[in-house]
C-alpha cells in the first residue's frame, strides 16, 4: 500500500517544510472497503454493520521506505454480508477521524456471515517513494 491520502500528503509537506508540526496519531486503525477510498475519503465504499469495526495495528520501524505490521490483525466474525473487500485503509482512529493510507488488496475476499477477515503480521506493508 502506498497512496497516501491528501489529508496526510499536506500534514507532512507542513511538517517536513517548517510550515506547521504534524503530531503522530497515538494509534492507527485498518479499515476494509469495497471500493477505493480514494485520496479524499469519501467514505461511501467502508464496510458497516454485521460487526464490523475497524481494528488496531501495530507497525516496525521503516526500513528503505517501508514500513510493515508487525503484529497479526484479526477483524471479528461477520454477522451479516460485508460485500467483497476489495481495498484496505489506514486511519488515525477507530471511527470517523483521518485516512492516513489507502490501496487494493492482492486478492478481492467476499466476507459472508461468520466469516473473518485476517491480515498476517508482516502482510501489510506501507511504502513512501
Amino acid at each position: 500500500m502506498s497512496a497516501a491520502s491528501d489529508y496526510l500528503e499536506n500534514k507532512l509537506l507542513d511538517h517536513s517544510l517548517a510550515t506547521t508540526t504534524f503530531t503522530a496519531p497515538g494509534a492507527v486503525y485498518v479499515g476494509l472497503h469495497t471500493g477505493s477510498p480514494g485520496d479524499a475519503d469519501d467514505g461511501a465504499n467502508e464496510v458497516s454493520g454485521g460487526s464490523y469495526a475497524r481494528q488496531s495495528a501495530t507497525f516496525g520501524a521503516a526500513s528503505s521506505g517501508t514500513a510493515s505490521t508487525s503484529a497479526t490483525i484479526t477483524f471479528p466474525a461477520a454477522t451479516a454480508s460485508w460485500g467483497t473487500i476489495s481495498h484496505i485503509s489506514i486511519y488515525d482512529a477507530s471511527t470517523a477521524g483521518n485516512l492516513l493510507f489507502h490501496g487494493a488488496v492482492t486478492t478481492s475476499k467476499a466476507i459472508e456471515s461468520g466469516d473473518t477477515f485476517q491480515i498476517s503480521s508482516g502482510n501489510l506493508s506501507i511504502s513512501l517513494a
